[in-house]
């Protein structure tokens, strides 16, 4: 008879370990990412809508459901003023910006224009200027007071007319116009560039002039990059900040960012107002950036990219190619130069004054030796990197597996992940910030007036950049490697860790350096939600402002540009040396 084997029994420690190894881990991965960008995008716009139908809580009185928020905010002609203000600086600013940078990414992209290949390298510098520095350079020099432009006029033309008042709506186009002409040129630049030349040298071949061809052609081409550039614009413009508070509040012209930040800091604060307007502004935005959407999906009757390889020539400008480069250098000290070198004079002062060769005999490193010894600089440095840091690593790691899902995988409603992940991009900083403020109020689990709250702000916040950047290098990583991976064994875990994140590196690395840029200097998303401990840079910037301090804002302000700059540099040769080798 044969013997049977006893029955042996697991132990319960070794069973639970053996059905955790048989569970992949890709399941528990991917379950919370996606319930953190649900929390993240969903959470604080449903709290800041419901927050727009309640009455304030007070010690007494329980907050209650009202319309009372809309109707204070749109039953006054007062908040069509603000309306018509917002709506005004915007569509001035986006029309201004793309303006400028669409005329410089033309002479640059389609004619003989000298050094233009040093100008396109230049342009990346203005995106680096924070906007407070950038408008308070520009007060320096355009202010009807102690403008420098405004007082050498006056001296020239023996007047006190006032030539430059940057306290005005059109100073405030101008200032943000020209921050933002240099998205335009490089979006512009991108759209000619890959633009195939051939109709234009027909044209020309024809008899066309150039201002001609630039009209009837070139323009007409790149219809989708120029809707698709003034809709950005204008909603960038739409959710500024920094240049309607310092410029438009102290002359009372008012938009709705600065009409959010005066209802939350005046006492008692009005946080069912101030949501009222976020909600308007909210919708606006997303209109912009609905139709924008639209048009990206609906551009191919524009395509004039084939498999057929082309190599532009350039337009022969004769002697106005000198002309063309002349713009480019003016244009450069405008945007760059001036307000730099106005910030490095005002930094070596005790008392800002305008440039005079009396004033150039009292120069002095004071304020330099001020911020160095400042109680708050270390802390906010230490701040600025260490949210700067965490959000971009966090939000690459992220966004790498919703990418995945979206881009690999059939799941059901990968399309509403998708959207989800894209959700806080419609939210100005402003809003944004406002909107994490009320959701925290309410919902108290420790982290209000915490570095946590700040750091959740700006993953929200910049969430969506991640996902274009690891987007693009999801589509060059072919499925066969995964299932190559998957036939020899290895998990999802391994496959994910070993092939997936090192083909992503091009795209992880570029977009973490942008989220550590713009996180360095984001003001708007942290204006509401700083306490005393957890400032940032932007923060310190703003506070010095707001307290009168110049000279020492100028000579942080120089640190600042110049530590950005180098960061900048940094991570071109780190993109350089890590960078995928296009294939020939």
């Amino acid at each position: 008879m044969e013997a049977v084997e006893p029955l042996r029994i697991q132990p319960m420690g070794k069973r639970a370990s053996s059905l955790w190894r048989r569970l992949d881990l890709k399941w528990l991965i991917i379950g919370i990412c996606v319930l953190a960008v649900a929390y993240l995008a969903v959470m604080p716009l449903v709290f800041l809508v419901w927050q727009s139908f309640l009455t304030p809580q007070t010690a007494t009185k329980a907050a209650r459901f009202t319309l009372g928020n809309y109707a204070s905010a749109y039953s006054s002609l007062e908040t069509l003023r603000l309306f018509g203000n917002s709506v005004y600086f915007a569509i001035g600013t986006a029309i201004f910006a793309f303006l400028v940078g669409t005329a410089l990414a033309w002479m640059n992209e389609r004619t003989n224009t000298p050094f233009k290949s040093l100008f396109f390298a230049l342009s990346i510098i203005p995106l680096i200027i924070p906007g407070v520095l950038y408008t308070v350079a520009w007060i320096f020099l355009a202010s009807p007071k102690i403008g420098i432009f405004n007082l050498l006029l006056q001296n020239w033309f023996n007047t006190d007319y006032v030539f430059f008042n940057v306290y005005s709506m059109w100073g405030m186009i101008w200032v943000e116009g020209l921050l933002y002409s240099p998205m335009a040129f490089l979006m512009m630049t991108a759209a000619f560039r890959s633009m195939d030349p051939s109709l234009e040298e027909s044209a020309m071949m024809s008899g066309a002039s150039i201002s001609q061809i630039a009209w009837r052609i070139t323009l007409k081409l790149t219809w989708p990059a120029i809707f698709a550039t003034f809709l950005i614009l204008f909603v960038r413009a739409l959710e500024s900040f920094e240049v309607p508070a310092l410029l438009g509040l102290p002359v009372g012209i008012q938009v709705f960012t600065s009409s959010i930040y005066e209802a939350i800091r005046q006492y008692p604060s009005k946080i069912g107002l101030a949501s009222s307007y976020a909600v308007t502004l909210l919708l606006i935005t997303m209109v912009g950036v609905y139709f924008q959407s639209r048009l990206s999906s609906q551009g191919s009757k524009y395509s004039t990219v084939t498999g057929k390889g082309f190599r532009p020539r350039a337009m022969n400008l004769g002697k106005w190619r000198y002309l063309t480069a002349t713009i480019f250098v003016v244009y450069f000290a405008l945007i760059v130069v001036l307000p730099f070198l106005v910030l490095v004079w005002s930094s070596l002062q005790k008392f800002y004054s305008v440039p005079s060769m009396a004033a150039l005999q009292n120069l002095t490193f004071a304020a330099y030796k001020f911020m160095f010894n400042y109680p708050a600089l270390a802390r906010a440095v230490w701040n600025s990197v260490l949210l700067a840091f965490g959000s971009a690593t966090s939000i690459m790691l992220v966004t790498s597996v919703i990418c995945w899902i979206v881009v690999k995988t059939k799941m059901p409603g990968r399309w509403l992940l998708d959207n989800l992940a894209s959700l806080p991009m419609v939210f100005p900083g402003l809003v944004l910030g406002l909107a994490i403020m009320v959701f925290y109020l309410n919902f108290d689990i420790g982290i209000y007036g915490t570095m946590w709250i700040m750091f959740i702000a700006y993953v929200t916040r910049f969430l969506p950049y991640g996902l274009r950047y690891n987007t693009t290098s999801m589509l060059q990583i072919h499925q066969e490697l995964e299932e190559s991976a998957h036939m020899s064994g290895a998990s999802w875990g391994t496959t994910f860790r070993r092939i997936i994140l090192p083909l992503l590196k091009p795209g992880l690395l570029a977009g973490w350096i942008f989220i550590m840029i713009v996180s360095m200097r984001e003001l708007a998303a942290s204006i509401l939600l700083y306490s005393p401990g957890t400032e940032v840079i932007a923060i310190l910037n703003w506070e010095l402002w707001e307290n009168g301090q110049y000279v020492e804002l100028s000579a942080l302000g120089v640190m600042f540009i110049i530590a950005l700059f180098v960061l900048v540099m940094v991570a071109q040769l780190i993109g350089k040396k890590y960078g995928v080798k296009e294939d020939r």
